[in-house]
C-alpha cells in the first residue's frame, strides 16, 4: 500500500494534538510505520516560521502576510518530511495542514478563501487523504487553549468571537470536502475520543489496503 496522509483539524484547544499522539501510538501498536508531524512546523525550516506565526501581539501579521508565510512553511514542510514519508509507504499524521489557513485566513479574517486556494494549488497541490475535524465548544476550547500557557497563543488572544467563526469555518469543510472529512465529537473524554478516532481510521485503511 502506498502512504496515507491523515490530518487532524479544528479549533483551538478541541484536543487535535492530543489525538493525533494516541492515534500514532495506535496504529504503531498495530504495525504501521508512522511520522507524526505538525503545522505550523514539521520541518526545520518550517519550525522556524512557526515561531513567527504562533508568537507575539495578534496583529502583528495580517491575513495576507500570514497566508504568504503559511505557504512557505507548508512547502517546506511538504518537500522534507511529509512526501518523503509517503513515498516510503509510510503513515503520516499531521496536526493541521492547508484546511486550516482555508479558514483561519480564508474565512475568518476576510473574503480570502479564493487567495488561499489559488496559492495552494500552486505551491502545494496534495490534500489528504482522510481529514478528521474533531469538534466542541468554542468558549470552552479557547478556556483550555488559554490554560495550557504555551506562549504559543497569538490566535487564541483574537477571542471568543473569532473562535466561535472558526468553529463555523471548520464545520464548513464538512461540505466542501464530503469525500475526506470526518467529523468527531471533541466534549467526551480524550480516551472515548481516541477509540472513535482509530475505529473510524481502522476502517479507512482496511478498505484502503
Amino acid at each position: 500500500m502506498n502512504g496515507t496522509f491523515l490530518t487532524f483539524e479544528g479549533i483551538d484547544g478541541s484536543g487535535k494534538s492530543t489525538q493525533s499522539r494516541l492515534l500514532a501510538g495506535h496504529l504503531e501498536a498495530v504495525g504501521f510505520e508512522v511520522v507524526l508531524t505538525r503545522e505550523p512546523g514539521g520541518s526545520p525550516g518550517a519550525e522556524d516560521i512557526r515561531r513567527l506565526l504562533v508568537e507575539g501581539e495578534p496583529g502583528r501579521w495580517s491575513a495576507e502576510t500570514e497566508i504568504l508565510l503559511f505557504t512557505a512553511a507548508r512547502r517546506d514542510h511538504l518537500e522534507r518530511t511529509i512526501l518523503p514519508a509517503l513515498e516510503a509507504g509510510k503513515i503520516v499524521i499531521c496536526d493541521r495542514f492547508a484546511d486550516s489557513t482555508r479558514v483561519y485566513q480564508g474565512a475568518t479574517r476576510g473574503d480570502l478563501r479564493e487567495t488561499v486556494d489559488a496559492l495552494h494549488t500552486r505551491m502545494i497541490g496534495r490534500e489528504p487523504d482522510l481529514t478528521l475535524i474533531i469538534d466542541m465548544d468554542p468558549d470552552a476550547a479557547l478556556e483550555r487553549g488559554l490554560a495550557r500557557g504555551s506562549g504559543e497563543d497569538r490566535f487564541e488572544e483574537f477571542g471568543a468571537e473569532f473562535q466561535h467563526k472558526l468553529r463555523a469555518g471548520f464545520l464548513g469543510l464538512l461540505e466542501d470536502f464530503p469525500d475526506r472529512t470526518r467529523l468527531i465529537d471533541g466534549t467526551r473524554g480524550a480516551h472515548d475520543v481516541g477509540a472513535d478516532v482509530a475505529a473510524l481510521v481502522d476502517t479507512y485503511l482496511a478498505a484502503r489496503a
